[in-house]
């Protein structure tokens, strides 16, 4: 049975880093498009950024363009999202989710709708930003 799952977020002040994990287990890494989203409170959920795992394509929400990369450990089914000059606004749950791409081949599936698809769902983790 597959799945994903978010760690490593936590408090960070304004202007500060933090780095995201995905790990991802029980499916063909390879086959899949792995996405970042958040949800802050009584908000939309957003999606963040996206990774074609089998040409690394990447894509990214227009909000964090220049400040945030998505990178992949293939060995190790691993996918990342470093955060950089974090502002308050990007205080939200953030998780990660998979889809494979017989079902969605879009570079841009986690930024554009329709991005309900997802194969594998993680739980989210907390990441705040303040002073």
């Amino acid at each position: 049975l597959g799945a994903v799952q978010a760690s490593g977020g936590g408090l960070v002040q304004p202007g500060g880093s933090l780095r995201l994990s995905c790990a991802a287990s029980g499916f063909d890494f390879d086959d899949y498009t792995i996405g970042w989203f958040r949800q802050a409170p009584g908000k939309e959920r957003e999606g963040v950024s996206c990774i074609r795992e089998r040409d690394g394509s990447s894509t990214y929400a227009d909000s964090v363009k220049g400040r945030f990369t998505i990178s992949s450990d293939n060995a190790r089914n691993l996918v990342y999202l470093q955060m950089n000059n974090l502002k308050p606004e990007d205080t939200a749950v953030y998780f990660c989710a998979a889809v494979s791409w017989v079902l969605e081949d879009r570079t841009d599936w986690c930024i554009v709708p329709p991005n309900n698809n997802m194969d594998y769902r993680g739980k989210g983790t907390l990441v705040t930003v303040s002073s």
